[in-house]
């Protein structure tokens, strides 16, 4: 297997490569007749466990839209009886196999061309569903057509033929969706319905890993797709519609997400500048300073145009916010320190989290294996330019709300962060946490988390069922393996929170009496020896003891590292 796909990748840098559609998959109806077509995924595709099964296909939402899911068993109980969760992105528009390849599924694709198994995977714990949605994000497809990917704007031109044209030669001929704006969602509340179609159609398709209840995880964008997803879901449940699968949510996890503009674009001064970050480190001058907290609060700048979004709720006046924040507040730090977004102890372009799998998916012997009907981009441009019309991104959405209803109706959720990244960081998803308004929460204080390795690598603070964590020395992607940032904490945080225990010990049954006691502030702080300084070596390993890069082992890269977002708005992804 890693020869044959050392050599096709080979192939892919050299060739273009046009997707024939798969005849193999077989179609199925799930609930509300929503017809399904998948396969089993042959193993050491992704698993490899030869005792674990999974598959991967489509749900046909609408016509012309095609959402893309890959399911793998639990590994260490019986799958049958196992709960079921799914996992999305963020973006908007990104694609799902992030999750699944660099964080938490069961396998990773390394800088040799091989599979590699994950121990921390969080199918240990659940059967776990992966989907890339809205439509024609990551494998999800609406028209199928001939055209090559303009890297520097991340646009898909299309082509009349599957033949790449000499102007095109250096660019990533292939097979794209048609990049139709009206074939994908523009907001948030439009994505929720063919969500719900989705899991309706896979539950009804497998009924033997359909549950009456099902458990729902995400990062960053996350902060608004889970929330509001999920109380839509609730309300199709109020419906009794005939012939739809009724699905109560058990539990929630939403890592460093993105769910109030008007506090979280104000949490990029408290990161940068005061109260700052627990690293020790102050990022800009002082003319930096006062420039970013002119850009927020000056009249008519950040925070005041967030506010007449929140106020009128136009289209042109919540994406022309969303603009002048993402470009004049966020993105000052893009262009004055080259530092990543995501991590901000590195420099870009940051090796972390490998993006090696992204070239493994656009191998003819990986398409082929999971049914693709296109080549795989981790982010699809019209989703994001769609979205950015309506100004979804500076929208609150009613994500905090919808937060306190789960809660309500006996939902569990955690909220989890990484305090190295910038992106959505641990300081406004700390003041999101306290809007809630869960019963205890205020009085709550921060306790240290135990973990199975007797190292501390964070805190939580939690009253009943509501939790907030913070994560030490991690970025953006908390569950990140191979290892860098605290995949054992990911995990196991994961399994008490399906199992309704307390998140610190995982010993305590989480009731609606549970308040942690503690420091009303969670006040550890890493010092800055772990700040970079100079720009890492592209096949750099990293240390989980001394939460740095170990020295260059000399691998060789396939795929170039996340930049940081200086030609595109930053994503929440």
């Amino acid at each position: 297997m890693a020869s044959l796909v050392a050599i096709a990748l080979f192939a892919l840098s050299t060739f273009s490569q046009f997707v024939p559609p798969p005849t193999d998959l077989i179609s199925t109806k799930g609930y509300l007749d929503l017809p399904v077509r998948y396969k089993q995924v042959p193993n050491g595709i992704c698993e490899t466990d030869p005792n674990v099964k999974s598959y991967s296909g489509y749900v046909d939402v609408a016509e012309d839209q095609h959402i893309f899911w890959w399911f793998f068993e639990a590994r260490n109980q019986d799958p049958g009886t196992a709960p079921l969760t799914t996992w999305i992105n963020g973006g908007p528009g990104s694609s799902s196999m992030i999750g699944l390849f660099q964080e938490l599924g069961p396998c990773g694709f390394d800088s040799e061309g091989n599979v590699y198994n994950n121990p921390y995977s969080w199918s240990n714990a659940s059967n776990m569903l992966f989907i890339d949605q809205p439509t024609q994000v990551g494998f999800s497809y609406s028209i199928p057509v001939p055209g090559y990917l303009d890297e520097s704007e991340n646009y898909i031109i299309t082509l009349p033929n599957n033949t790449c044209p000499d102007y095109a030669e250096e660019l990533s001929c292939g097979t794209y969706s048609y990049p139709n704006e009206t074939l994908t969602a523009n907001s948030t509340q439009a994505a929720a319905p063919n969500f719900w179609k989705t899991l309706q159609g896979f539950m009804g398709a497998f009924p033997q890993y359909s549950r009456s209840t099902y458990n729902f995880a995400t990062e960053s964008y996350g902060g608004h797709y889970g929330p509001v997803f999920n109380e839509y879901i609730e309300t199709q449940n109020a419906k009794n519609i005939s012939g739809a699968h009724k699905i109560s949510l058990d539990a929630v996890l939403i890592g460093n997400g993105w769910f109030d503009p008007l506090i979280q674009y104000q949490a990029y001064y408290n990161f940068t500048v005061f109260p700052g970050n627990t690293y020790n480190y102050s990022p800009y001058n002082a003319s930096v300073q006062a420039e970013v907290y002119n850009n927020l609060y000056g009249p008519g700048n950040c925070v005041d145009q967030t506010k007449d979004c929140y106020r009128t709720g136009q289209n042109a006046v919540c994406s022309a916010a969303d603009n002048f924040c993402a470009n004049l507040v966020e993105s000052i730090y893009d262009n004055v320190l080259t530092r990543d977004e995501y991590d901000f102890r590195e420099l870009t372009p940051d090796p972390f989290p490998y993006s090696f799998y992204v070239d493994y998916l656009n191998t003819p012997t990986v398409q082929a294996a999971i049914g693709a009907y296109q080549n795989f981009s981790e982010y699809a441009n019209a989703v994001g330019t769609d979205f950015g019309t309506t100004g979804d991104d500076d929208r609150e959405s009613g994500t905090v709300e919808d937060v306190r209803k789960l809660l309500e109706q006996g939902v569990t959720v955690s909220l989890y962060f990484g305090d190295a990244d910038y992106n959505c960081n641990w300081l406004g998803g700390e003041v999101v946490s306290n809007e809630v308004g869960q019963p205890g929460f205020a009085t709550a204080g921060y306790v240290d988390i135990a973990t199975s390795d007797d190292i501390v690598h964070g805190q939580v603070k939690q009253a009943g069922a509501f939790s907030f964590v913070r994560i030490y020395e991690s970025g953006h992607e908390v569950p990140f393996k191979n290892p860098k940032y605290q995949p054992l904490v990911s995990l196991e945080m994961f399994e008490r929170v399906l199992a309704g225990l307390d998140v610190a010990t995982g010993k305590v049954n989480a009731s609606c009496d549970y308040k942690t006691e503690g420091p009303a502030k969670s006040t550890f702080v890493e010092g800055n020896s772990t700040i970079q300084f100079e720009v890492l070596n592209s096949t750099a390993t990293y240390n989980t003891t001394t939460n740095a890069p170990n020295p260059p082992a000399g691998m060789r890269k396939r795929s170039m590292p996340r930049q940081s977002g200086m030609l595109f708005k930053p994503l929440k992804y």
